[in-house]
């Protein structure tokens, strides 16, 4: 009587075979089906919350016929709210309701009231939801040298606390020396919040943070995917620079802490300013609703303004964010726009603007207002490439271009008529709608002027560049600019 074979092979025989192929089989089958349900219950999301119905469209078209690469998508790009940060910033415990409210008392002496000149920019109060104050000075830093020496003489002022927050700080020369800076201060005795964006300064290892907080350092990441429905929340990034001593002086602009914001590995064009007066309350409210997302808590600070009467300037502070009920920083610069009515000079690395600002610029210029963007020379990443096709589209209209050429330049800078906006926000969707930004809004002649001579020098180191040169670009150049411009929602 014959045996049946036994295969040597154990595990390799043709029924194990078989029997993983259908197990394989029956996990593919479970996570196609799970992918496209969960395709299909993100699209009825996406409907019901995207801003714009062609946004909605997409997505909802995308999740469900491509649902293995729009749903992570969806999770990381889709939501344009930061709903955990609101229910912080919501928190009845949380001292900033208190504080807010203080901020309006105590500044009463210095509140303006709207008259011909600022009642245009009344609008600006109720998106910031602050007030224009008076007794305000503002100095104008170009470029890094100048930024980073009022830094670090205001550091070396400080009598009670430092608010210290960057989008990115690098483990480098600058640094450093800042930190060593910080950490003297905070051995003295000097509270000293240090905030940065866990993404911008993810380059800070655990080891250099650690020293950090040795020193007496507070020093934490504003990390957006705290909470489990936040987790997939890589989209929102705080990207502001802010540094406030001890509520009287405040230091606001383009620059984060890196080398390359020194210019030098190439000429790198930014611009900051150093505030004093009763509006730096509101730059440091804007601080402590970061301090209060990332650590739970809202430090004592001192919230009398300054009343040195050490400046006549009208200033207005407008933080913007993904939390905001309207979206901030684009109402804001639209309502720059319209009210223009001799000029409106823009200085921003990064120009992918939605229609509405697109359509404000026509209208300026079929005012006779004369409009100017400064860009970089040599844009950066997708941006850099769609900022083209926008030179497209507003050429034609009598909107001038310039590109700044000696190196990068990286300020950003609104002048409307004779006041100008300073801070942190770029001509972008991100900036519009998915960053935490600030713009300080300074309504004075001289600054204004000042302001304008800067801007002036700038398009004189500038190439202006017209329909002609986007002509002599090459198909491939010309077909990528088209391409990016399809990807302006995600840049």
């Amino acid at each position: 009587m014959s045996q049946k074979a036994v295969d040597p092979r154990g595990s390799s025989s043709p029924g194990f075979i078989q029997r993983l192929k259908h197990i394989k089989g029956r996990v593919w089958a479970v996570f196609i089906g799970v992918m496209h349900l969960t395709g299909v219950i993100l699209s009825v999301d996406a409907v019901m919350t995207v801003r714009t119905p062609q946004g909605a469209v997409a997505w909802a078209v995308s999740l469900n016929t491509f649902p293995y690469l729009a749903v992570p998508a969806y999770l990381i790009f889709g939501r344009s709210k930061f709903q955990g940060y609101v229910e912080a910033r919501r928190l009845d415990d949380d001292g900033l309701d208190e504080v807010a409210e203080l901020l309006g008392v105590e500044s009463l002496p210095f509140i303006l009231k709207a008259d011909e000149e600022t009642e245009e920019l009344s609008v600006l109060e109720s998106l910031s939801r602050m007030p224009f104050t008076s007794g305000n000075h503002v100095d104008l830093l170009v470029d890094g040298e100048e930024t980073f020496a009022a830094i670090e003489e205001a550091i070396d002022q400080a009598q009670d606390y430092i608010l210290f927050q960057f989008y990115i700080y690098r483990d480098d020369e600058l640094g450093n020396r800042l930190a060593d800076r910080l950490r003297a201060r905070a051995r003295e005795g000097i509270r000293v919040y240090f905030l940065y964006d866990d993404i911008g300064s993810r380059e800070l290892s655990r080891a250099w943070l650690t020293r950090l907080r040795e020193s007496g350092i507070d020093a934490r990441g504003f990390n957006p995917t705290q909470g489990w429905r936040n987790r997939f929340q890589l989209n929102f990034r705080n990207h502001r620079k802010v540094v406030v001593i001890d509520g009287e002086v405040a230091l606001v602009g383009g620059h984060n802490v890196g080398d390359e914001y020194l210019g030098r590995d190439e000429p790198w064009r930014d611009t900051h300013i150093r505030l004093v007066g009763p509006a730096v309350l509101g730059v440091q409210l804007a601080f402590c609703e970061d301090w209060n997302w990332a650590a739970h808590s809202v430090p004592a600070l001192d919230w009398d303004p300054d009343e040195s009467g050490r400046g006549e300037m009208e200033v207005i502070v407008l933080p913007s964010g993904p939390a905001d009920e309207l979206d901030t920083a684009e109402l804001g610069f639209l309502h720059a726009i319209n009210s223009a009515r001799e000029r409106v000079w823009i200085a921003t690395p990064f120009f992918v603007p939605d229609h509405s600002v697109i359509s404000a610029l026509h209208l300026a210029r079929l005012r006779n207002v004369d409009v100017r963007i400064l860009l970089p020379a040599e844009g950066a990443g997708l941006a850099g490439y769609s900022a083209w096709s926008f030179l497209e589209e507003l050429a034609g209209s009598g909107v001038r271009f310039f590109r700044w050429g000696p190196g990068f330049m990286h300020q950003k800078v609104i002048l409307v008529d004779d006041f100008a906006a300073v801070g942190t926000a770029n001509f972008d969707n991100r900036s519009f709608r998915l960053n935490f930004e600030i713009m300080i809004t300074v309504v004075d002649r001289a600054f204004g002027a000042e302001v304008r001579d800067m801007l002036e020098a700038d398009f004189a180191s500038s190439d202006e560049v017209g329909l002609a040169e986007l002509a002599e670009k090459s198909f491939p150049f010309r077909l990528t600019v088209q391409v990016c411009r399809l990807l302006a929602p995600v840049q």
